[in-house]
């Protein structure tokens, strides 16, 4: 039986990482993994996560079952801040899921029992996004997300939302878009809120970096403008980056609705989808948000680590800004583009030849990982970038 199975093609990030882990230089430098890093180059615990780590070590008294909806205090310890503080609590409910991968999988599952039947994405995007969507069997259609300015491009999402159909969907980055870094501005989000409005489109929207770009409630912008908005939505959420915990997979899925039956529904479904997905998410890392969320000591704890870290990766799209033009390639956008990734536009062979020549390792799109640059390997990668670039 198993010998019918198809070849999979293996998969291009996880290939990179065994290179550079294969490759002796002292000054490789990874651009890759998605991770965020110190300037030593560390992807540490966040010292308020490892204060709650302390504390579910010294009290918990059970690792019984916490059932398909996961820690229920973490999820609506998350709603404020994901949602803000004056948000009308019964237009929402959610459930944990393991990671944001398992929240856009629940995302995109109800949305299709609930009536959806074509999604529509940015390009370039993350690549779980095309593939969740296909894999539930989901017609996923495509446009352009970013210029080649490097700013969003507005233009081609008005012009879908104004032609799509009835029982079409559009998954929305909600903040610090992977792999552009290219964000919609806030004027933006107030015409795509009122768009969505006059033309019923559904949204779905990955809330996947929040604090990572301008600040908790500045990331969360776009999405509180669209449910201002509409009736209706979902929302998928991982605290794996602002949270750093990649690991423990923490993520949840939220519905809005303001109809209460409707509501209970998405819920329902939910529930009995990751019941034969995963049956229950894990517990350690969601009940170390919990907590911190819970602690006000631990709550500015954690926000001052990411305003650290959201300072740090400002700090390296201004150096990477400075160097203003490599080759026929401009630097600059990168310093107003935000979160965790960029796009060069380098061809494979420049990328190969920086793999080759100068131990640089970043996807086969260009993508980078700002916060694999620091201090000691910043200038190193703008001399290679100038050596390829001719």
């Amino acid at each position: 039986m198993l010998e019918a199975l198809a070849v999979q093609p293996a998969d291009a990030l996880l290939s990179l990482i065994k290179l550079h882990n294969a490759d002796p230089r002292a000054t490789k430098i990874d651009l890759g993994v998605g991770v965020y890093r110190t300037a030593g180059g560390e992807t540490p615990v966040f010292k308020a996560i490892k204060a709650a780590e302390a504390r579910l070590l010294a009290d918990q008294d059970t690792k019984s079952y916490l059932g398909p909806d996961g820690d229920m205090g973490f999820v609506n310890a998350l709603i404020p801040y994901v949602f803000g503080a004056d948000f009308d609590a019964t237009r929402v409910a959610g459930m944990q899921t393991p990671g944001g991968t398992g929240a856009v999988r629940l995302a995109i599952e109800v949305a299709k029992r609930a009536g959806v039947g074509r999604v529509w994405m940015g390009t370039p995007s993350w690549p779980n996004h095309a593939q969740i969507d296909t894999a539930a069997g989901l017609e996923l259609k495509t446009f352009v997300h970013a210029t080649p300015a490097g700013t969003a491009d507005f233009d081609a999402l008005s012009a879908v939302l104004k032609a799509a159909q009835p029982g079409d969907a559009v998954l929305l980055h909600g903040c610090c878009h992977n792999p552009t870094g290219v964000d919609y501005t806030p004027a933006q989000w107030d015409q795509i809120a009122a768009l969505l409005a006059e033309t019923g489109v559904f949204p779905i929207i990955d809330l996947a970096y929040q604090g990572l770009g301008d600040g908790m409630e500045a990331d969360a912008y776009g999405l509180r403008m669209v449910l201002a908005h509409v009736p209706e939505a979902l929302v998928a959420y991982s605290c794996d980056k602002n949270f750093g915990l990649y690991r423990d997979r923490v993520g949840a899925f939220y519905a809005v609705s303001a109809d209460s039956a409707a509501l209970a529904n998405a819920m329902g479904n939910g529930a009995a989808i990751a019941r034969a997905a995963w049956s229950m998410p894990p517990d350690h890392g969601a009940a170390a948000v919990r907590l911190v969320l819970a602690d006000p000591a631990l709550t500015a704890l954690w926000l001052a680590e990411l305003d650290e870290m959201r300072a740090r990766m400002a700090g390296v799209r201004a150096r990477l800004a400075a160097a203003q033009t490599i080759g026929a390639m401009s630097m600059v956008p990168l310093g107003a583009q935000k979160g965790l990734f960029s796009m060069l536009p380098l061809s494979p062979e420049a990328i190969l030849t920086l793999r080759e020549r100068h131990g640089i390792y970043m996807a086969g799109s260009g993508r980078i990982n700002i916060a694999g640059l620091t201090d000691g390997n910043i200038e190193a990668f703008i001399a290679a970038l100038r050596d390829v670039a001719g």
